[in-house]
């Protein structure tokens, strides 16, 4: 079997429905997959849950290599993020803002799709881990709650890759390799190999290794102040913070310079690692697997393009950037029979490093606190004392991962009338990230009293050397989530077609949150809320009477905090469903379902918003998030029709989030540094639909299409003009989204076999973000460029942050979001196959479109995260027997 190259981000597009003809059957007939979506091992048509699944021969078809270009075929799942390894995935409109990649790790926002790799799940906050999907087996999308078997984070979905394991059997070995031009930008190629082995009877051993490099097609071009280049940021102060500078005119701007950075096609990313999977046999009920992967991911320069500067291809970089990502992942399953019972133990050990370097010159362009970092006005003595210096600045970050899982379950006779599933689940996780900030320009002497050098407290991951000297602002904590899990799920045969099934999961987390800032020792102040003693509160700069009175008002929360600082929740989830088995080729369901996301702890909770007038009058930022909720109401059908040949797997659903947890960055009101909260509830409505047509014995048609409805339900009162109101759209969320593939077989000379792929997939218009900030960025934007950015924005509301805000000019600002346009996009490949070999040529992206995948605005200008150009190239594979 071939083994397709795409990373773990973009296996999460996987919903496609699987449709592999047969095609040395005397009739075509539709592939039916295994899979284990309810942890047991059932065909994908019988298993009353809503799933796609794609086996190593579809992922082989799609014959896709990037994350871009596999999520075209999931209507009803999509990616935000800024590149490879910086990516968070939505399923059906469960869309929220994450805060961007510079702090993710120091936020701990967790995500709301749960990611497997076997049984071990790799899920991690703002940086979801991006394994390279050499050598599946099959992969499983499972929209909707899956919370009861899957825990914390599968709150709108699970995506699960199941690796192949060693074959028993005999000997094989494989080679794959491709090579392609990308219009505009480097070439690209990629190397896939394995092997297995079987020494004895009882022992197998397959190995598998991979490199990848896919080339970049983003330009970092010079640099032409008041030529459509960036400016500088002095000229933007007094529009951003309220008219700091009189006259802006009056006070130089010194442009960030980037000669020495110019490059084309500067956005490359490596992808290399090997896995090890050892099966043995140790006797007939009893068997035991382990694997181990290792992977390294580097990549450089960005992968957005700046929509004020020519072309869509071209940006602005002053600092050279990287992203270095590994992981090494062991994980152990021993499986086997006692008596009627199926036995499963499992286990793994994550150990990930990230190492970064990210251009936070941006940064300078808005915020409450933008004058303070590049210029003396607030010190000056008249106009002509103030002076604006280099705005260049950047972040570093080095973040350690480690999670180990241990779970052990039990499945009864699957032919028996009543059927249990039932495992308790063990999860200990730690997230350590040191975060380097330059922000202010040491020239000016104002920061000085701040560069201050940490060392190894408690709570702190430094080792006890200091800073450089230039950086202003450090993030040095320890995330540490620990969890206990007893989960059960029932069947019952009511009729020989009716079942019903009844599941439920009890968790308790522990999330301990530890360290400090350069301004906040993040760990007695979350002690000093959860002891809620005088002395500690009156420690970290607060009033113990303001802070009762607000937790007596119930605008403060502390109740989930001990003593110690650590946050524990517990609760009980339900799942309950029917379904009917109409005939032999079609099935009916109808669950309820309930999914959640842990709670995320603050590094700044509790204290008061800079802004105490209107609706933040009492404002404190929350010491927590508390866990917020998805319940779900489905009703489902898969079935095949006309004798086979027509499969229709369709879903309509209802959902609703309470108490939806988002990022909120709002320095003007709030807080300079990004917290969490709870802003509201919403309500999606949808259908998701998966159709296969053999038209002919050698023809295949696929197509799928996703219909959301989102919106917000509730909002709370201090978002009023900030966030979208109620009725306005979940970010993220097309109405209509769907794809339509065909493959073509036929016979030539010589027992050679021909096959024609096309594909088109159609992406609706999303909203961007939830905080309605597009034209406050915009005018940052035409005040840095001279020109807005051109990107669509739809207007909501008449005026930002409240109706006492105005700039400068004494004019309200508008509300409203940018919009991530619609698009539509070609594949085509055609391929000739022998025996063991295939040789295809393929084009991606045919028409050339440009899409915006992702609008980024945390630098207050928009860059836009786009697709790879049209790009030919060639595959070629062999297999060994």
């Amino acid at each position: 079997m071939k083994k397709t190259k795409i990373s773990c981000a973009i296996v999460t597009a996987l919903a496609l429905t699987p449709a592999i003809a047969q095609e040395k059957a005397a009739k075509a007939q539709i592939e039916t997959i295994q899979v284990t979506a309810t942890k047991r091992t059932e065909s994908i048509q019988d298993v009353p849950v809503s799933v796609s699944a794609l086996n190593g021969d579809a992922l082989e078809a799609l014959g896709v290599e990037s994350f871009n270009d596999y999520v075209e075929f999931l209507p009803n799942v999509v990616f935000q993020g800024t590149g490879p390894g910086q990516n968070e995935i939505y399923i059906r409109g469960a869309a929220t803002s994450q805060s961007n990649i510079a702090v993710s790790s120091v936020q701990a926002l967790q995500p709301s799709v749960a990611f497997y790799l076997d049984e071990q799940p790799v899920s991690m906050q703002g940086r979801n881990l991006d394994v390279y999907a050499a050598d599946m087996e099959r992969v499983e999308v499972l929209p909707g709650p899956q919370g009861t078997l899957f825990g914390a984070s599968s709150q709108s979905g699970t995506v699960r890759m199941i690796s192949k394991k060693p074959d028993h059997t005999s000997f094989s070995a494989g080679l794959d390799v491709n090579i392609g031009s990308t219009k505009g930008g480097e070439m690209s190629n990629s190397v896939e190999a394995y092997m297995n082995f079987t020494p004895t009877d009882e022992l197998a051993l397959r190995v598998v290794a991979y490199n990848d490099k896919q080339g970049g097609w983003i330009d970092n071009i010079l640099n032409k102040p008041g030529e459509g280049g960036y400016i500088g940021s002095a000229v933007v102060i007094d529009r951003i913070s309220g008219g700091v500078l009189s006259d802006p005119q009056n006070t130089a701007v010194i442009s960030p310079k980037n000669d020495t950075l110019v490059e084309d096609d500067f956005n490359d990313a490596i992808y290399a690692g090997v896995r090890f999977g050892l099966s043995y046999l140790i006797n007939e009920d009893w068997s035991f697997l382990v694997q181990h992967t290792a992977q390294s991911l580097e990549t450089e320069g960005v992968f957005a393009y700046d929509p004020n500067l020519e072309g869509e291809s071209s940006v602005n970089r002053f600092v050279p950037e990287d992203n270095d990502d590994e992981f090494g992942l062991t994980t152990w399953t021993l499986e086997g029979r006692l008596d009627k019972l199926d036995l499963v133990y499992t286990g793994g050990y994550l150990d990930r490093e990230i190492s970064s370097t990210i251009d936070y010159t941006g940064y300078t362009n808005g915020g409450l606190f933008a004058a303070y970092y590049v210029c003396n006005h607030y010190e000056a003595a008249t106009p002509a004392d103030e002076v604006c210096v280099d705005p260049t600045k950047f972040y570093k970050e080095e973040t350690d991962t480690s999670r180990v899982t241990h779970e052990f379950r039990i499945n009864t006779d699957v032919d028996k009338p009543w059927r249990v599933t039932a495992g308790i689940f063990y999860d200990d996780q730690e997230v350590s990230s040191v975060g380097q900030f330059k922000i202010a320009n040491t020239e000016l002497g104002f920061f000085t009293d701040l560069q201050r050098t940490l060392v190894g407290t408690e709570g702190i991951n430094s080792d006890g050397g200091p800073f450089s000297s230039e950086i202003s602002f450090v993030n040095d904590v320890t995330h540490t989530i620990e969890q206990i899990a007893v989960f059960g799920q029932a069947e019952y045969d009511i009729t020989d077609k009716l079942t019903a099934t009844f599941g439920a999961r009890w968790y308790q987390i522990d999330d301990t949150f530890k360290g400090s800032t350069t301004t906040v020792d993040v760990s007695r102040r979350i002690r000093a809320f959860g002891t809620l003693d005088a002395s500690e509160l009156e420690a970290v700069g607060e009033d113990p009477a303001l802070i009762q009175a607000a937790i007596a008002s119930g605008q403060l929360d502390v109740s989930l905090l001990d003593n110690n600082g650590t946050l524990t929740v517990d609760d009980t989830i339900f799942k309950a469903s029917l379904d009917y088995k109409l005939n032999d080729d079609i099935l009916l369901f109808t669950t309820y379902s309930e999914g959640f996301r842990p709670p995320v702890t603050n590094r700044v909770g509790g204290g008061l918003a800079s802004n105490q007038s209107g609706a933040f009058e009492g404002f404190r930022i929350p010491v927590y998030s508390t866990t917020d909720s998805l319940d779900n109401y489905e009703f489902g059908l898969k079935g095949d029709f006309l004798d086979g040949i027509l499969r229709v797997n369709a879903t309509a659903y209802y959902s609703e989030i309470t108490d939806l947890q988002t990022s909120r960055y709002d320095p003007t009101n709030i807080s300079f540094l990004v917290f969490t909260d709870n802003v509201g509830d919403a309500d999606i409505k949808g259908l998701d639909a998966d159709i296969t047509w053999l038209a002919t014995d050698n023809l295949v048609i696929n197509a799928a299409f996703s219909l959301l409805d989102t919106e917000l339900s509730r909002v709370n009162a201090e978002l009023d003009g900030i966030a979208p109101s109620v009725g306005a759209s979940l970010p993220y969320s097309a109405e209509f989204s769907g794809n339509i593939r065909a493959r073509y077989f036929f016979e030539l000379n010589d027992g050679y076999e021909g096959y024609i792929n096309g594909s088109v997939s159609y992406t609706g218009e999303r909203l961007a973000g939830m905080a309605m900030d597009a034209y406050v960025t915009e005018d940052a934007t035409r005040l840095i460029y001279g020109t807005g950015s051109g990107l669509s924005i739809q207007k909501e509301a008449d005026v930002y942050a409240g109706t006492s805000f105005t700039d400068s000019n004494g004019d309200v600002f508008q509300g409203g979001r940018y919009i991530q346009d619609s698009y539509a996009i070609a594949n085509v490949s055609v391929g000739i196959t022998k025996d063991d070999w295939k040789a295809e040529l393929y084009i991606d992206n045919l028409t050339d479109e440009s899409a915006i995948l992702y609008i980024d605005t945390q630098q207050f200008t928009p860059k836009v995260v786009t697709n790879r150009p049209r790009t030919m190239g060639l595959r070629l594979s062999y297999d060994f027997y």
